[in-house]
């Protein structure tokens, strides 16, 4: 088992950027095939070790012989802005996944590649998921922070606790619009499946006591109504990660079984 820290020149991003990565290389007959892969995601405030600190990852990784990578999305949302070198979607959703394959030779397969994260890592798992139907088979999405279709009320100078009008305009762009542009994982979902394109499947998780239940429970109700194939969970629990620990590994285990 390896756990390495790598820095690498980021074309997306205009600049050296960091990653974690978890390779369970132990020699055993597994090694003779490629590995799958899961871009493993952190939320808002939170960086590329969060997951190695404050879950069983690395356990999960050897259990099912599977490449984890863990990005530093800083606080992007994990999307492409107007900007030059925010071009966070396409770093993690293609250049970063690409750069992996090749220096660990992983599976290139989109059946072994899988997307997951917590919070804004939830969302970012859905619409990395969605923007990149090529590349990744599923997602497991935790407590995801599905806000693209709530942020059109807010106001400059507003603040929702979280973060302020700003931020949110430098992330999605202009809000009133958010709802029905591709910053919205719904309006790539709907482009996917009118253009009989490849459809992700889902792993959705969210606590009763989570502040963000009800976009999940939307999202839940959404892909029903498209008929796209997903497991929606819920049960006791808040937006932490006792919660996001007792779900990773199921929803790991669900993309495993279900997108190969």
């Amino acid at each position: 088992m390896a756990v390495a820290s790598m820095e690498f020149y980021s074309q997306c991003l205009r600049r050296n950027t960091a990653f974690r990565v978890i390779v369970p290389n132990d020699g055993d007959e597994k090694d003779a095939e490629p590995m799958k892969t899961l871009m493993l995601l952190h939320g808002y405030n939170g960086g590329c070790s969060d997951w190695l600190w404050n879950s069983n990852i690395v356990d999960l990784a050897q259990e099912h012989h599977l490449c984890i990578v863990l990005p530093n999305g800083e606080n992007s949302f994990y999307l492409d802005g107007e900007a030059t070198g925010r071009q966070y979607g396409t770093y993690v959703g293609d250049e970063l996944l690409r750069y992996v394959r090749k220096t660990f030779r992983l599976s290139e397969r989109r059946e072994d590649t899988y997307v997951a994260g917590f919070s804004m890592g939830g969302f970012g798992a859905v619409h990395t998921a969605c923007q990149f139907p090529d590349n990744y088979a599923g997602a497991a999405a935790l407590s995801s922070a599905l806000l693209a279709d709530r942020l059109g009320d807010m106001k400059p100078g507003d603040d929702n606790g979280i973060a302020n009008y700003e931020y949110y305009r430098l992330m999605f762009g202009d809000l009133e619009k958010a709802k029905e542009r591709d910053v919205n994982p719904t309006v790539l979902l709907r482009k996917l499946c009118a253009g009989k394109k490849r459809i992700p499947k889902f792993y959705v998780a969210c606590g009763e006591q989570d502040f963000l239940l009800q976009p999940n429970r939307q999202f839940a109700a959404f892909l029903r109504e498209q008929g796209i194939e997903h497991l929606y969970t819920e049960g006791p629990g808040e937006h932490n990660f006792e919660y996001w620990n007792r779900h990773i590994g199921p929803g790991v285990k669900w993309l495993l079984e279900n997108c190969s």
